[in-house]
């Protein structure tokens, strides 16, 4: 059993975060598995997962009020080896992300853990990383 189901984001622009989402979730392996971004729609949003799942990451418009979470909060998504983190840092800094921390080994998390960090057009703290010896 998965201790969480899922999780959702919102965001002030759902067309510049997809895009920005499909570019960086692509290395690692996860796809658009649905979406209602159709201009009028009520709640217009954007669900990710692994190609054929159900959705485990949501972005939802929220153009009102939105803000990240405070320090402390970071979403930690699982890469299939070093080389989607490294192009997952890549396609979120060519998509409008910031850098929290470059592509490496972060050896006070552990041996093998390997890990980039990177702020999403909307403030909110990411990071991919593998865990494991390749």
């Amino acid at each position: 059993m998965n201790m969480l189901h899922h999780i959702s984001f919102g965001v002030s622009n759902i067309e510049r975060s997809a895009l920005f989402y499909d570019a960086v979730l692509a290395p690692l392996g996860y796809v658009r598995v649905w979406e209602d971004i159709s201009p009028g729609a009520a709640d217009q949003a954007v669900g990710y997962s692994i190609p054929d799942g159900g959705d485990k990451f949501a972005i939802k418009l929220r153009p009102e009020g939105q803000r990240p979470p405070g320090s402390g909060f970071h979403l930690a998504f699982a890469a299939p080896n070093r080389r989607a983190v490294a192009d997952f840092h890549k396609a979120a800094l060519e998509k409008g992300g910031h850098d929290n921390g470059c592509p490496g080994l972060r050896a006070a998390y552990g041996s093998h853990y390997y890990a980039a960090f990177v702020i999403d057009p909307d403030g909110h703290p990411i990071e991919a990383v593998f865990n494991s010896s390749e």
